[in-house]
């Protein structure tokens, strides 16, 4: 035996492992490649120095003591805001939920507080120092898609666990609810979907496009009316099977009552 005979099975080894590394490195390399050029490039909006300065004076008269200097949450009292951006920003402040009234399991809606003049400052100032997703330039009609029924099929994969098949809401665990739709705006619905308040999840745009967001919209919007929307007779609330299952026992308990005395009458 040649002394090259002994060592080829070690070489060959070392090449084949050689080879793997650099298959999955080079796979590796691809695959970032191709999630970088597929996923949606990050906003960047200029912000206006003396708005974002309103919003500082504002943070530290209003949120500071709870949110604390750095955005980043005091224990105890209020989480980190630093990530959640100027839709999350948004949609706290123009619901009246920030500030709280009080600590409770879940922030109500109310009365804004603030001015839509203050609110923009307060974004800004929390999206320069925070960053995280922005809402769209886009507002009121504009926000509004063109395809109710498809918004209606993603609504009710997506939404309506929580918030019923017809936005009217219902509980959630640990005192938490999902609250009804009724008098959220189309941009406080999107920045909803954007920032995900309380118990609800965050849909990015790899998750919900912003052409399906705006069909949510149009679908949430179409299901608020009361006679003119609902074909099918007495929308009983609009809660889907709970009422309409109620009404459903009593009506047939009743006939089935009232059967029975009339077949009782006649023995």
């Amino acid at each position: 035996m040649t002394p090259d005979e002994g060592v080829r099975p070690g070489r060959g080894r070392a090449r084949r492992r050689f080879r793997t590394a650099l298959t999955l490195a080079v796979m590796l390399v691809l695959m970032g490649g191709a999630y970088a050029w597929v996923m949606p490039e990050p906003v960047a909006r200029a912000q206006d120095p003396a708005l974002v300065r309103e919003g500082e004076q504002l943070y530290e008269g209003s949120c500071i003591t709870c949110h604390g200097a750095d955005l980043r949450g005091i224990p105890g009292r209020a989480p980190s805001i630093v990530g959640a951006g100027a839709s999350a920003a948004f949609f706290q402040l123009s619901t009246g939920r920030m500030p709280l009234a009080q600590q409770d399991g879940q922030a109500q809606r109310k009365a804004p507080r603030f001015t839509p003049q203050q609110i923009d400052a307060l974004m800004a100032y929390v999206q320069v120092h925070g960053g995280g997703p922005v809402p769209p330039e886009e507002r009121g009609a504009a926000l509004v898609g063109e395809d109710a029924s498809r918004g209606g099929h993603l609504f009710r994969l997506n939404c309506a666990q929580c918030h019923n098949f017809t936005g009217r809401g219902g509980a959630l665990s640990q005192g938490k609810f999902a609250p009804p739709l009724d008098n959220a705006s189309p941009e406080q619905v999107y920045t909803a979907m954007q920032s995900g308040p309380g118990a609800m999840p965050v849909f990015a745009d790899t998750m919900l496009t912003a052409g399906e967001k705006r069909d949510i919209i149009a679908y949430v919007l179409a299901v608020r009316g009361v006679g003119e929307n609902s074909p099918g007779g007495q929308r009983l609330g609009g809660f889907g099977p709970v009422s309409e299952g109620f009404v459903a026992f009593a009506v047939g308990m009743a006939a089935l009552v009232g059967f029975t005395l009339w077949v009782g009458s006649r023995r």
